[in-house]
């Protein structure tokens, strides 16, 4: 990641309360072209939340703790704080010396930005403004929220946006939450009512939306140079898994999250 910082523009794209398995099956089936076109092996990685809902998770990520592989450790991680005793922290670790990876990046010449979705996004309260303030620029609007039917699209079109209004030689870390996947997601399959509500089935078909509109995101973040992209779950939700429904819990549904990350090369 030393070689990858100040090189390559960089995204998060965190597909928030994305499950594991229903990631796992989707590719399986080829309901995912677009993602797992990039997809190592054509296979997401099975990791561990650092949190089982959007705040905890994302404050964690953002101080460099990934969603951890789900086998015995320790794993070396690609970005961290300089802390002493660090067991996580290796050679080929990014290691900044800012409270987080936002302002790490920002004092390597980085512009941050963060396109928001859920309401820990929405800026509309003190709390939802903490993730976003950690960046120089962030986005976001009601048409990017948990409610609207076309909120990746809307996301998408933000961010193709923003690179286009960015001189040249500007290096880029573009964060997005995509918010399609948390409830209420039932829009999102033909057919489905507000009564029927949502199901382990909406929940993939709102994958499936947005993977109709991601080609889109990796094309504008390959537009000017290579690309580094993390692609993960913050955490997953149940549906009545053992009875529990929902997320903030410790259940597997929860703290099982698909992961990849991969290069995206110049389009130009």
């Amino acid at each position: 990641m030393n070689e990858v910082v100040g090189r390559d523009d960089l995204l998060l794209l965190t597909l928030d309360t994305l499950r594991h398995d229903v990631a796992v099956e989707l590719a399986a089936a080829g309901r995912l072209p677009n993602l797992t076109a990039h997809l190592p092996s054509g296979t997401w990685e099975r990791r561990h939340a650092p949190g089982n809902f959007t705040y905890a998770s994302h404050q964690a990520m953002f101080a460099g703790f990934l969603p951890t592989p789900a086998a015995p450790g320790p794993h070396p991680r690609l970005f961290a704080a300089r802390f002493a005793g660090s067991e996580t922290t290796a050679d080929r670790t990014f290691v900044f010396d800012t409270p987080d990876l936002v302002s790490g990046l920002a004092a390597h010449g980085y512009r941050t930005v963060c396109i928001g979705g859920v309401g820990f996004f929405n800026k509309q309260g003190a709390l939802g403004g903490v993730l976003p303030g950690l960046f120089q620029e962030s986005h976001w609007e009601p048409e990017f929220g948990v409610a609207s039917p076309t909120s990746f699209e809307a996301q998408v079109a933000r961010a193709e946006k923003v690179v286009a209004e960015l001189p040249a030689e500007q290096r880029l870390f573009l964060f997005l939450n995509a918010s399609a996947l948390h409830q209420p997601n039932w829009f999102h399959l033909p057919g489905a009512t507000r009564e029927t509500g949502d199901s382990r089935v909406t929940h993939a078909a709102a994958l499936e939306y947005i993977d109709a509109h991601v080609g889109r995101l990796f094309g504008a973040m390959s537009s000017r140079r290579r690309c580094f992209a993390i692609v993960c779950s913050d955490h997953g939700t149940a549906y009545g898994d053992d009875g529990y429904t929902g997320h903030r819990l410790g259940h597997d549904s929860v703290w099982t999250v698909p992961y990849s990350h991969f290069f995206l090369e110049p389009t130009v």
